[in-house]
């Protein structure tokens, strides 16, 4: 028998002894480095027996596994390893299939540690450049198995870790084999990205909290995980991203992670970071139709999707947006109105009674501020030109019934169309403008058409952005309340002299600001804010477009509003009166410091003092003599410094002729005229709603009987809180 068996062992072929050789008698020695260093150098000498000794490696290594000896597949695989990276002739490909399937044996071992054994020697096989092509190889099983790993739920933690970053470890592998290969399946195919994306999700979501690694771990399993998933969306090409993104999508849908909004956001983050800069607006546009395609679902879940598209849309912005830029505003634009018509009307579709869902009022709330965040937000990440094109467009879609519906919400009624204007006109509130003259001539009178409406928070948000307009020298904090400013230096302001360009501009659209401020002064419903907002309007007036006949124009419409507050044939309430004289006397107060004529600023501050000690509520019947600014006096102290005595001494009176359609579109000269008489006919019918109140005609009656010492009275009676006047 000893003579038989040694003649066996001379009858095999060298390869064979070869590799037998490397095999110690007992495994815990390891592997016999002299016979491995003989073995690498015949696989060398001899690159055609490379196959076979990968063979019958590989049916040593099945054999051992299947007798659960354990140490000999450890030292089978360390001479694997060490054959392919020693070799790298044409012939390695047979060498491979036969690597390959000794690694799908290890995996599919219910043994961790054999799991992990294979996976390491597939990173090794995986960071090796092939000198030649292979047509035949397939890796959908281990991109199968290597899913599974990450998803595992092995009783001990530590060893659930380790087989988990193996898996991981196991993609980064598959990816970075295949990707740059054509010859291979392609691994961006929806079968492969369904796979490895929502596997690399679910470990990135699972180590949200402390790191877990241990001190002899470089890293832990989300550094890991967020490592192989940036690399794997830095390989994406143009054609790739959509498959890589739709699974990201589907993953948060199925786990419902939008509500949350930290992970969603975290996850588009590292995306919009990874992702060639010139494929951004890919990603912009999977998540506008994403949002549209969950346009019925609840307001949570929208939500975190408009959260997700501002921290998308900003990143996207600083590279390249593409043809998506209108794209974005018109689809948060449309999921504005939607929310609108859900809260309203408390129905997904009022059409129907089928599946009807509880619709919770403050949701739609923080999504449309939301909406509106984002608007604003991504508006001022914006270059200059496309901001403006934004700003208008935003402008065009806000809804004037009867001439301009562009979003005027069918099922919510008047009161839908009213929050449209005013959702809208806040996140225009939020951009930055950027004041070139074509904006701002393009601009103003599609906005001035809504300071006139009877809503005060439209209004108000009107002044405040005319306020955005204007502001250049950011003048605008130093003005924010109404107050008698006695050295207007300390204020430090920015003045600089007046343009040609805003020169033609005031002289084209002066007298349609002064009206416009003029009429606001008289609007009832104005309460502290807008006198505080057109105060400040006309500060900036003064101090961004004032030229010499600016500034006289601007007096008259100061001593106008005096007038106005003087009127007996005005129904304004007390406050209103008190609040228009405090206005005129703070804004004469500061346009005579900037003239620097020393008798006007004497007139002024002469009226002012006297005020302060006889008359500080301004009461009109009692307001004459010393205490009003006279406009004759102001003419004449002007005059002499060259200012035009003529139109000082005229009276100011608001021109309505200069009103002009911009940007609106009316089919019918019908439709023109009735735009062009709009704000007649706003300013009609307060008048006649006045005239035909009684209420009010007591109101006057016990108006023009009551005398300075029946204030209180007077207070008591129209119920006005004291502290108001």
């Amino acid at each position: 028998l000893p003579a038989t068996f040694i003649l066996y062992i001379f009858l095999q072929p060298r390869y064979k002894r070869l590799v037998d050789n490397i095999f110690p008698e007992d495994p815990e020695d390891g592997l016999v480095k002299a016979n491995m260093e003989k073995l690498t150098f015949y696989a060398l000498s001899a690159p055609e027996k490379l196959d076979r000794i990968g063979a019958y490696l590989s049916e040593r290594l099945s054999r051992d596994v299947a007798r659960h000896r354990y140490g000999y597949v450890c030292i089978a695989m360390e001479a694997l390893d060490q054959l392919l990276m020693a070799c790298h002739c044409q012939s390695i490909n047979l060498f491979v299939e036969s690597f390959l399937k000794m690694v799908r044996k290890l995996l599919e071992s219910d043994k961790p540690n054999l799991q992990i054994l294979g996976t390491n020697s597939f990173v090794k096989f995986a960071n090796i450049e092939e000198d030649t092509p292979s047509y035949h190889r397939s890796y959908d099983f281990f991109v199968s198995r290597f899913s599974e790993m990450c998803h595992s739920s092995y009783e001990d933690p530590d060893i659930r870790t380790k087989i988990r970053m193996a898996g991981i470890k196991g993609l980064q592998g598959v990816v970075r084999k295949t990707v740059n290969d054509e010859l291979q399946a392609n691994i961006w195919d929806p079968q492969h990205m369904d796979k490895i994306v929502p596997s690399l999700l679910f470990n990135l979501q699972c180590g949200e909290g402390p790191p877990e690694a241990s001190e002899k771990e470089k890293e832990s399993p989300v550094e890991l995980t967020e490592r192989c998933f940036r690399e794997l969306l830095g390989r994406a090409a143009y054609g790739n991203i959509k498959n890589a993104v739709t699974p990201v999508l589907m993953h948060l849908d199925n786990h419902s992670l939008w509500e949350g909004k930290v992970f969603a956001v975290r996850c588009f983050k590292i995306i919009m970071y990874s992702i060639q800069s010139q494929h951004s607006h890919l990603v912009i546009q999977q998540l506008l139709g994403h949002l549209d395609a969950n346009s019925k679902n609840s307001a949570t879940v929208r939500a975190g999707i408009v959260e997700v598209l501002l921290e998308a849309a900003a990143i996207a912005a600083s590279g390249s947006v593409g043809p998506t830029v209108l794209e974005v505003f018109n689809t948060l634009l449309r999921q504005l109105r939607l929310s609108v018509d859900y809260e309203l009307t408390g129905s997904y579709d009022p059409t129907s009674n089928i599946g009807i869902k509880i619709i919770k009022t403050h949701e739609e709330r923080q999504l449309q501020e939301a909406v509106i965040r984002t608007i604003g937000s991504f508006a001022n990440t914006l270059p200059t030109y496309q901001r403006s094109e934004v700003m208008l467009f935003i402008m065009g879609k806000i809804p004037v019934p009867g001439v301009h519906p562009a979003l005027v919400s069918t099922a919510s009624g008047p009161e839908g169309t009213r929050m449209i204007q005013v959702m809208l006109l806040k996140s225009l509130v939020q951009v930055n403008f950027v004041i070139i003259m074509l904006v701002r001539i393009s601009f103003l009178e599609p906005l001035l058409s809504f300071s006139l409406t009877e809503d005060p928070e439209v209004r108000l948000l009107v002044l405040t952005i005319l306020l955005s307009l204007i502001d250049r020298h950011d003048n605008r904090p130093k003005f924010s309340t109404i107050s008698i400013i006695s050295d207007i230096s300390v204020l430090k302001l920015k003045v600089d002299k007046c343009s040609r360009q805003d020169n033609l501009f005031m002289k084209k659209h002066g007298q349609q600001l002064y009206r416009h401020i003029y009429l606001g002064c008289k609007e009832q419903s104005s309460g502290r804010q807008h006198y505080e907002t057109l105060y400040t309007l006309l500060a900036l007036l003064s101090m961004e477009l004032a030229n010499e006949e600016v500034v006289v124009d601007l007096i008259r419409l100061a001593l106008a509003l005096q007038d106005l507050a003087l009127s007996t044939d005005e129904s304004l309430p007390i406050y209103n009166r008190c609040a228009v004289h405090a206005l005129a006397a703070a804004y004469l107060n500061l346009i005579c410091q900037l003239t620097t004529v020393p008798a006007f600023c004497q007139h002024i501050h002469e009226v002012i003092e006297v005020r302060q000690k006889e008359s500080p509520y301004l009461l009109p019947e009692d307001a004459e003599g010393d205490v009003l600014f006279l406009q004759s006096k102001i003419t004449e102290v002007l005059g002499g410094s060259g200012y035009n005595t003529e139109r000082l001494a005229t009276p100011y009176v608001p021109q309505y002729t200069d009103m002009k359609i911009v940007s609106i579109s009316c089919y019918d000269a019908a439709m023109k005229d009735w735009y062009l008489s709009f704000e007649f006919f706003t300013q009609f019918k307060k008048q006649k709603q006045q005239l035909l109140s009684h209420q009010i005609k007591d109101e006057f009656s016990l108006y023009s009987y009551s005398l300075h010492p029946q204030i209180k009275t007077l207070i008591k009676l129209n119920k006005t809180p004291e502290s108001e006047v």
